[in-house]
């Protein structure tokens, strides 16, 4: 190897390194690329160098001597990469190799210094609801000290909540900021979610809304109100009742769903779709109706273990509901979400109602997809709820 590029590259191999890039493989099957950053690893600077190799990331710690070693094999190895780009906080450098291996060196200093990304390989992560500002629902739910310190054997539910909040975040340029939004969480239970979505859409992003909270259970609702009125959450109240004979509003943004067991989780989603609500959040869980409708199937063999027919289908349960979505103008994800309550990982279904709904290519994709469907139902010999329900108001539109 030229001993040009050796000099070089450990001229540049400091703290003060931004990135390096090595790249332009004469070996198109190998790695296409390399990265290397400095990291700080329990105190000591460390060089970190990623391979991008097909869909593949691979990361490797080096020593600065032990990165110069390893030199000489990228330039001159299997792979053999032929450019170097070496990025620090005051100067860029490019190293051209020939394949004779005769490197052309050009360095220029930056008028404005680079960034550089924070070294610490632990780096910790950035959550919404940050630590230092007391939230005044997560003291009182004893997450977090009146200093807003995260208490650490609550630090799970923290994390929770703000992952929750995530999904809320991503789904909020589907929602209208012009004008007042309406939200309606059906199953709140304890609403530890509700109130960090008021929180996070109010407080924080200035959202002006309304959110509703239906839940079956007296005391529940009691216990929501008195503490919307102690916080001065005057934008949210909670109602007992059930999502399936709600009809206060005639507009609803966005529907979340929870808590609701087995068929009351198709009874909220169909509400959400005559609504033409913009958002659906539900977690679903207990889905008992599938699993009894399921008999004398080619499957059987494999049901006959309780468990698994039971857990099938649940999965079979929420991808129909997935894909009556689809048939109605949602683009559906199936995400995983640990609920404060359960440890176990469940399933969100995510809907967002689609622009492309009324385009060509949209219902032909969807009409394909509506034929496998109900293949799926014969062959099964199953009919969800939320099919029945659905097929009824396809035909009171008719």
């Amino acid at each position: 190897m030229d001993n040009n590029i050796y000099e070089a590259v450990k001229e540049q191999l400091t703290i003060d390194l931004v990135e390096g890039i090595i790249s332009n493989s004469s070996n198109k099957e190998a790695c296409q690329k390399m990265k290397i950053r400095p990291v700080q690893i329990k105190g000591e600077i460390l060089f970190q160098l990623s391979s991008f190799c097909g869909q593949k990331v691979l990361h490797q710690n080096y020593t600065k001597e032990e990165f110069l070693e390893k030199l000489p094999e990228l330039i001159e190895g299997e792979i053999t990469f032929r450019q170097i780009e070496i990025k620090s906080k005051t100067a860029l450098v490019v190293i051209l190799i020939s394949k004779k291996g005769k490197a052309t060196i050009k360095k220029k200093t930056v008028k404005q210094p680079i960034a550089q990304k924070e070294l610490s390989h632990n780096r910790s992560k950035k959550y919404i609801l940050e630590q230092g500002i007391p939230v005044p629902f997560l003291v009182d739910l004893g997450i977090m000290t009146k200093e807003g310190t995260v208490v650490k054997a609550k630090y799970d539910k923290y994390r929770q909540i703000n992952r929750f909040l995530e999904f809320i975040e991503d789904v909020l340029p589907s929602l209208p900021k012009d004008r007042r939004i309406t939200i309606l969480d059906f199953g709140c239970g304890k609403s530890y979610l509700t109130f960090a979505m008021y929180y996070y859409l109010k407080e924080l992003k200035q959202y002006n809304l309304q959110i509703i909270g239906l839940d079956l259970k007296e005391d529940v609702i009691k216990t929501c109100n008195e503490l919307c009125e102690r916080y001065g959450y005057d934008e949210m109240h909670f109602l007992q009742g059930d999502i399936a004979s709600y009809n206060e509003v005639d507009q609803v943004d966005m529907v979340v769903t929870l808590h609701a067991c087995d068929t009351a989780t198709d009874h909220a989603l169909f509400k959400a779709i005559k609504w033409g609500a913009s958002v659906i959040l539900s977690v679903p869980c207990c889905q008992h109706e599938v699993n009894k409708q399921m008999q004398n199937t080619p499957l059987d063999t494999l049901f006959k273990y309780g468990i698994i027919k039971e857990r099938s289908a649940a999965l079979f349960t929420d991808a129909l509901r997935g894909n009556l979505l689809e048939q109605w103008g949602y683009k559906t994800q199936m995400l995983e979400f640990i609920d404060i309550e359960h440890t176990p990982k469940n399933i969100l279904i995510r809907a967002i109602k689609s622009k492309d709904a009324k385009k060509i290519e949209y219902k032909s994709k969807v009409q394909k997809q509506s034929l496998g469907y109900q293949e799926c139902l014969e062959f099964f010999g199953i009919e969800p709820t939320l099919h029945v329900l659905l097929e009824q108001y396809k035909q009171e539109l008719e």
